[in-house]
């Protein structure tokens, strides 16, 4: 691991820029210089916070189906970087529901540790808060995910793979008939060689 890298992951693990949340702040990521696919999704929930682990939840076993990865090489650090817009559990809204990223966190963390990985090849923008960060603050979700060739080979956009999906993918069967043969295809030459 280069120094730069290493520097960085010290700091974030130490990060407590967002000393008021609910369960306190505990970034959740994983990093790696030899990392050729990265994830960037919305930030952990509380499963994730107990563990450790990112989407270390159904939402994860849902991702990982839809790339078509097991939970072995999805948790190899050297081919597979998670870096979250939010890197700590954010709490939840007063009706329920995870509350959003916090917005200071992903400007803080993500122009000092991307740039420090060299090797990947695809980035995976997971929900609308990373399609927002990457494309744009006036991207639609939707759209982009549409859209998805468009932001090849750098990028695919995706919805984020919470239960809420179910219903939006039910009333965009294009979603699984198109995307997710084209999204495994994707990681598949990412992670290749």
């Amino acid at each position: 691991m280069s120094e730069a890298l290493a520097s960085e992951i010290a700091r974030l693990r130490a990060c407590t820029a967002c000393a008021d949340l609910p369960l306190g702040p505990k970034p959740i990521f994983q990093l790696s210089p030899t990392a050729r696919l990265l994830i960037t999704s919305q930030a952990p929930g509380t499963k994730a916070h107990a563990s450790g682990l990112p989407f270390d939840d159904p939402s994860g076993e849902r991702l990982r189906d839809w790339l078509g990865l097991d939970r072995e090489a999805f948790y190899d650090a050297s081919r597979v970087a998670i870096l979250p817009t939010g890197l700590c559990y954010p709490g939840r809204l007063p009706k329920g529901g995870d509350a959003p990223p916090r917005p200071g966190c992903a400007p803080l963390w993500h122009p000092r540790i991307v740039p420090l990985l060299p090797a990947v090849r695809l980035r995976l923008l997971v929900g609308g808060y990373a399609v927002r960060l990457v494309l744009g603050p006036k991207t639609r979700l939707e759209d982009a995910v549409r859209g998805y060739a468009e932001h090849l080979p750098r990028h695919f956009p995706l919805p984020h793979p919470s239960w809420r999906t179910l219903v939006w993918e039910r009333r965009n069967p294009w979603f699984r008939s198109e995307v997710l043969p084209a999204l495994r295809r994707a990681v598949a030459t990412a992670l290749a060689g």
